[in-house]
């Protein structure tokens, strides 16, 4: 089964039903149906609340958790994996992105998935892991 990597931009668009949303809508539904392993780094769930917070409200930002819950996506947690928080602070030392972004790409790059995304941001990280980008 295949694996890809959800960046918070790619969630963020599929809630904001913005560019890109029916492509992650088509992602979720092949997840649902057991097709399609979807990680996300609790880094970039914790970028999807915040952002909600400042764009909307705080019960927006809780709404929307709430509904990733109910998703078919794996939260990946950070406390135990050093490897994971090392991958990420040498992207972030030697690329141009963002502490959450270095998180989406390390797990992409450790898990030899996929990362869907559509923050050119990540053009950085072009040839060091796959990127399918959201149109």
């Amino acid at each position: 089964m295949a694996t890809k990597v959800l960046d918070s931009w790619a969630l963020l668009a599929f809630f904001q039903d913005e560019r890109g949303a029916d492509a992650v809508e088509q992602l979720l539904a092949k997840a649902e149906s057991g097709r399609l392993r979807l990680l996300l780094c609790v880094v970039n769930w914790g970028e999807i609340y915040y952002s909600t917070m400042r764009k909307v409200s705080r019960e927006a930002a809780e709404q929307t958790v709430a509904a990733i819950a109910e998703m078919p996506i794996e939260i990946v947690s950070v406390a135990e994996d050093l490897v994971l928080v090392r991958q990420a602070a040498i992207f972030k030392a030697t690329k141009r992105l963002s502490y959450a972004d270095a998180f989406a790409g390390a797990l992409a790059k450790l898990k030899n998935a996929e990362l869907i995304t559509g923050d050119r941001e990540f053009k950085e990280l072009d040839g060091e892991i796959k990127i399918a980008w959201l149109r």
